[in-house]
Order: structure tokens, then sequence, then C-alpha cells
């Protein structure tokens, strides 16, 4: 695995950042995408020298051609995985024009972007894997994330149609819809709502919540060859909450 190298976007913390933390531990050297310059640095510092911060805003569409391509030059990309997106948490009535479109920038068309610019060096070469993160917002309706909702069950869409598309030049593309999983933000919110916490774990067949490691070893294994016969899944990693009763 020494030779791969890999895109993480948004890999400067939470799931992103275990997501790199272990392609890296694992010999592949990865390029961490985020906007915030010291959080981003520090990421990568704190993973290790497989780590290399890439500092760029994916809001900026127009540039996400030149950023990709200032990696690829010199380092032809095994695996991106398509980790950043940001949430909006608002009554349904009162989420604006602006709000919708805001989420579903970031969270779809910064994907779709980086990905076609991928692809274009993945043709050129072996081929690779793509893994979307998705979120349980696409398994089932969960009120007051509406925008959320819509961008994540596009990127499950998404992650089908480019799988079959994309599969006879040697890419695969999966994607995995975490559950709840313990980061910092979602234990505060959860400690801070009793109510809350104890419905989503009584729905949670195994009864804990998942570590930001659960996700990074499902993306590992989508990233290796192990997988090698299987594109175009949506993977639940969510201790069985999307089917439990």
């Amino acid at each position: 695995m020494s030779t791969k190298t890999a895109i993480v976007t948004g890999g400067n913390s939470g799931l992103g950042f275990a997501i790199a933390k272990k392609l890296c531990e694992n010999g592949i050297k990865t390029y961490i995408i985020g906007r915030a310059k010291e959080k981003t640095e520090e990421a990568c510092r704190e993973i290790g020298e497989n780590a290399i911060p890439v500092l760029f805003d994916l809001n900026d569409i127009a540039g996400i051609p030149t950023m990709i391509e200032s990696i690829v030059k010199n380092n032809p990309i095994d695996i991106l995985v398509n980790n950043a997106g940001i949430n909006l948490k608002k009554e349904f009535s009162d989420v604006t024009d602006e709000d919708f479109l805001s989420v579903i920038h970031t969270n779809l068309l910064s994907v779709f972007a980086v990905s076609r610019e991928v692809v274009k060096n993945m043709k050129a070469n072996t081929g690779g894997s793509i893994v979307n993160i998705s979120s349980m917002a696409s398994q089932y309706g969960i009120p007051k994330v509406i925008a959320y909702s819509a961008s994540k069950g596009a990127i499950e869409s998404m992650t089908r149609a480019m799988a079959v598309e994309l599969a006879p030049f040697g890419i695969r593309v999966n994607c995995i819809a975490p559950g709840f999983i313990k980061t910092k933000m979602s234990s505060t919110a959860l400690d801070n709502d009793p109510e809350r916490k104890n419905k989503v774990l009584s729905r949670t067949p195994m009864g804990f919540l998942g570590e930001p490691s659960d996700i990074a070893d499902a993306v590992y294994y989508f990233a290796l060859s192990e997988s090698k016969y299987t594109t175009g899944t949506v993977l639940p990693v969510d201790g069985g909450n999307s089917i439990g009763f």
C-alpha cells in the first residue's frame, strides 16, 4: 500500500480525521483538503508524515479543477474519499432558498466537481476507488434537516450512477452511511438532550454509539483490493439503527 495516494476532503476533524489517520497509518500518502489553515496543518502534524495539507475552500467550485490538477500532476490518485459536508438544523418552513442552496452547494456540487476531476486522473491511470460519505438522513426521515437530507439522498443516487458509468475504467464507487457516531459535537448534543439520547440508543439494536474509527475501517475496506468486486453499494455503519424497531 506504500505506493497508494489518497485524497480526503474535510479530513482535518471528526470522521474525516479518523479516515485520513487510518489511511496514513497504513502507508497511504493522503492529501487532506481543508479550508482552515491552522486546523488542517495541525491535523497533518498529528497524523504524521504521510498526511499532506491542501488548503482550499470547496465552495470555490470554479477553483476545484486547478486545485486537483496541482495534486495529481506528480501523484496519480488511487483513492478519493468525499467526506466534507455541512448541516443546517431548521424548521422546514423557515429554510430559505439561500439556506438550501448553501447546503447543496457544499454537500453535493463540490462532491461532483472533485470526483469529476479526480476521475479524469484515474481514467488515465489504472482506475481507483471513490468512497462517498452519506448519512442516516438518507435512509429515513429526520425532521429539521431538509437540505442535508436532500443532499445525502442525492449522494447515494450519484454513487450508483457513477459506479455503473465508471466500472469499465476500473473505477469503483461506493458509499458509507454513518449512524450515530461518538464525536465531540454529537456527544455534547446528546448529553445535553437525554430524551433524544435515549431515543437514539433505544432504536439502535447494538445499544451504543459508534466510533469514528468504525467509519474509517469501512472506508479502508472499500479503498483496498479486498473489495475489488464491490461497487455501487451503500453501507450503513450504524449499529443497526437504520433497521432498528
